[in-house]
């Protein structure tokens, strides 16, 4: 009996939805969330001035000015009230200590004052964190081994209002899923923004180095102001104090066998077997505060689709609010075949099991091989609890199936406000199967509102309002045919190497703009070109093909995004802050939790850029009144 009630509720769940679609409904009064400083910032942009940059908060008046200082000597006639960015004209090459109060009416509130210390000597047009490189290795093979730093992430894990960056280091050998061969072991490294380590874990011998292997959750999970740090671990994991997790000696790793038809050996350096855990780390110490047996469960490794561990060790996870008020840490395998979900709460002293969501429960079939690369987390029916949008399904914040458009796997997803004329979230996503090609649909109800069919593998896909002639959020992919509205029409023509990556809000105005290839790229709407904007010379990008920073996103200064890159000599990260002047000041987006979100999972498979819970683009000067915190008249 109970078999069928599951089944009828999945079934039931597959059903369109016929309520209109609702915006986000957070009751930020009770969502737990971080407690963010001033974030300011000191850029050097040339050598006789220095650009401050700093945050304006959702708990500052709409009339609030500010006042801007160098080592105590007030710069600023009155206070400024236009922008959070100030020019200050220094040709000094020394230290100078920056900071940054409010003003309410003709006075100084010290409403979460702020300061920054730019170094002496500091670079043109970036803020410089030096690294402390793992050294290189060598293989069971022979093979050796050397280290450059990938994804990352931000969190605040010593409760002072500042976010550090917590980064992984991935290997030279790292490998995709569908390869054979050893890895060198992965690194998790906590740096403050000038570059003091506070700690490093090693993920040991017994998980593998690649883009499905380790994604890593940061974010204060537990509401005591510091950001824990959670991700799969193993026998062999050193967690930050240097302690071992599991059996120190245990050793999972294939030797594989040579095949002479493929000339290859074949299974080496893949792990079919042995113990995984998911554990909680401090984020301030690195310590492992809690160890538990993974879930989702290899199990069989055949069960997944395939006996070569490719389709079983497709990892993913988010952060989500699920209850509305506390953020829940969701775990997931799999999205070829079966898909299963594991969502987690962290009390402070315990990891809890809140559901699972497996697709192999009868009357959930639907659900099996509807996942992509990445994932998506927002409010889509406005209960205020948070749906997982995870490629051509939705996963209810109960656990339960919200819908399955069957569309199937894709490489690249979208969630945000794209349309201001249509209530709700919607959802742009491409698909590997030859036939769906690229889906722009409801959030909430998987309705489909335009579809461009395609027989190629449609492997990337774009949203990002750069053409403020069409309302909305304009979309391209692979197979576009060109640049398209939210009505599915071509606004512009197909052009070379359109970019498809990444996107971040730079230039001060309220188009975005591309990220791609060291670059930033301005969209020429009335020519229909893509014209380089700024080109971070001396760093590289990661992960091949997918060209993606570090980390992008609005990290400190005023509300425009920050690109996080590498170094070319791998020695340390760049983080490139726009210096741009700019007539608007809005909130900061890290307070919107779509947006938090999307941050906290860029480094989940393939990166996706940020994107934040409402529209935001040209279309805002539209309107008249308040919006975050901006008056548009």
């Amino acid at each position: 009996m109970r078999r069928i009630a599951i089944y009828l509720l999945c079934i039931f769940m597959l059903l369109p939805v016929a309520t209109m679609t609702a915006q986000p409904g957070y009751n930020y009064s009770k969502l737990q969330r971080e407690k963010l400083n001033r974030g300011v910032v000191a850029i050097r942009e040339n050598p006789s001035e220095v650009i401050v940059s700093w945050r304006y908060l959702s708990s500052d008046p709409i009339q609030t000015g500010f006042n801007v200082y160098r080592d105590g000597k007030k710069l600023t006639d009155t206070p400024i009230t236009v922008s959070t960015l100030f020019r200050d004209k220094n040709n000094s090459q020394k230290t100078a200590v920056y900071e940054v109060r409010p003003v309410l009416k003709g006075k100084e509130t010290h409403h979460i004052d702020g300061t920054y210390t730019l170094p002496e000597n500091a670079p043109l047009g970036y803020l410089e964190i030096p690294l402390q490189k793992p050294a290189d290795g060598i293989t069971p093979a022979g093979d050796t081994y050397t280290y450059s730093p990938n994804d990352a992430s931000i969190g605040d894990v010593d409760g002072d209002g500042e976010y550090e960056i917590i980064l992984k280091w991935d290997p030279s050998n790292s490998h995709d899923n569908a390869h054979e061969g050893y890895t060198g072991e992965v690194y998790i490294d906590c740096y403050r923004m000038n570059g003091e380590q506070l700690w490093r874990i090693n993920l040991g011998k017994n998980i593998r180095a690649g883009a499905h292997y380790t994604q890593f959750m940061v974010y204060d999970l537990d509401g005591d102001g510091k950001a824990e740090v959670v991700m799969r671990t193993a026998d062999g994991t050193i967690d930050g104090k240097g302690k071992v997790i599991g059996d120190a000696n245990a050793d999972y790793r294939e030797e594989g066998t040579f095949d002479p038809s493929r000339n290859q050996i074949m299974k080496q350096g893949r792990i079919l077997k042995g113990k995984e855990y998911l554990t909680v780390f401090s984020g301030d110490t690195g310590e492992a505060l809690h160890t538990i047996d993974y879930i989702p469960a290899r199990g069989n490794v055949a069960d997944w689709g395939d006996a070569k561990g490719n389709r079983s060790d497709r990892f993913l996870a988010c952060v989500a609010y699920l209850d509305g008020v506390h953020p829940s840490v969701v775990m997931c395998r799999g999205y070829y075949t079966r898909t299963v979900l594991a969502a987690f709460d962290w009390n402070g002293k315990e990891l809890k099991n809140r559901w699972v969501f497996d697709s192999n429960h009868p009357g959930c079939e639907q659900y099996a091989g509807q996942g992509n690369h990445n994932l998506r987390v927002g409010d889509v029916d406005g209960d205020g609890c948070d749906e997982i949008i995870y490629g051509s399904c939705a996963i209810d914040h109960n656990g339960k199936g919200l819908y399955s458009t069957r569309m199937g796997h894709g490489d690249a997803i979208h969630l945000t406000h794209f349309d201001p004329s249509r209530k709700g979230l919607q959802v742009w996503d491409c698909h590997e199967n030859k036939r769906d090609g690229s889906t722009y649909r409801d959030a909430a109800t998987g309705e489909v509102l335009f579809q461009l069919k395609s027989n190629t593998d449609v492997g990337r896909c774009m949203a990002a309002d750069i053409d403020p002639t069409h309302p909305g959020v304009e979309m391209w992919s692979g197979d576009s045919q060109g640049i398209r509205n939210v009505k599915g029409e071509i606004i512009a023509p197909k052009m070379r190497n359109m970019p498809t990556n990444m996107a971040v809000w730079w230039d001060g105005d309220l188009l975005r703009e591309l990220l791609d290839k060291n670059m930033i790229i301005k969209y020429d709407w009335e020519n229909k070109k893509f014209v380089p904007l700024v080109k971070f010379t001396g760093t590289l990008f990661n992960n091949g093909t997918k060209s993606n920073p570090c980390l992008q996103g609005d990290i400190v200064g005023d509300w425009r995004e920050e690109v996080l890159v590498r170094s070319e000599d791998n020695a340390s990260l760049r983080l490139y802050v726009s210096t741009i002047p700019t007539e608007y000041r809005f909130h900061t987006f890290l307070e919107e939790p779509i947006y938090r979100i999307s941050i906290a999972t860029q480094n989940v498979g393939y990166n996706q850029p940020t994107q934040p819970g409402f529209y935001f683009g040209p279309d805002l000067r539209k309107m008249k009144g308040t919006f975050r915190g901006y008056q548009f008249k």
